[in-house]
């Protein structure tokens, strides 16, 4: 019974990834193109979300300041997930919905990249993000599952939209460690050649 449970685990995954594949090779290629340009123009990309989310977002941040997997000088990306005297100040000032929307206004700039990322595409404080974003002139990806919920209506023609096409969280956010690592992996090959 335990073992079977655990196979079942790997083989749903295995699943979902395969199936998620033709539908989000498009939207990656394309947040990769972006994210490239808006490196590549002394840009940085910022991003959020909450709980695994959060994890996520501090994962990319890291790869791209530190390294993917290769040697490289540093790519400029913040997580806003990380800075607990913002996240409480904010969210004990303002409320939890402003805190990751105060330091886009304070950190964003034209040109710029936000990676939302939310599972359930319902998350209200990466929603304000992504407001907070459209008003300075910033790019957006937004990393999602199921229908994409209310981010997707929140979208433009401009921005990037991956939605993993699935309603189990746990599945949604296996599949968005890999699509966090393609994109890492299409960033250092568009800066610095394939190997």
């Amino acid at each position: 019974m335990k073992t079977q449970r655990i196979l079942d685990h790997f083989n749903d995954s295995a699943e979902v990834k395969r199936k998620s594949a033709d539908v989000l090779v498009q939207p990656i290629a394309q947040a990769i193109d972006m994210m490239f340009t808006a490196l590549s123009q002394g840009n940085k990309i910022l991003a959020c979300g909450n709980g695994g989310s959060a994890a996520d977002c501090q994962h990319f941040a890291a790869e791209l300041v530190g390294r993917f997997e290769r040697e490289r000088l540093p790519l400029p990306a913040i997580a806003l997930t990380t800075d607990t005297s913002i996240l409480t100040a904010v969210g004990n000032d303002y409320g939890y919905r402003e805190v990751f929307s105060r330091q886009v206004r304070a950190l964003g700039q034209s040109g710029d990249v936000l990676l939302a990322i939310s599972t359930s595409g319902n998350s209200g404080n990466v929603m304000a993000a992504m407001e907070a974003a459209r008003e300075r002139d910033m790019h957006i990806v937004a990393l999602t599952g199921r229908d994409g919920g209310q981010m997707a209506s929140m979208l433009s023609e401009t921005d990037v939209h991956i939605c993993v096409p699935h309603e189990r969280t746990a599945r949604i956010q296996e599949v968005h460690l890999l699509v966090i690592h393609c994109l890492c992996d299409g960033i250092d090959t568009a800066l610095f050649g394939g190997e």
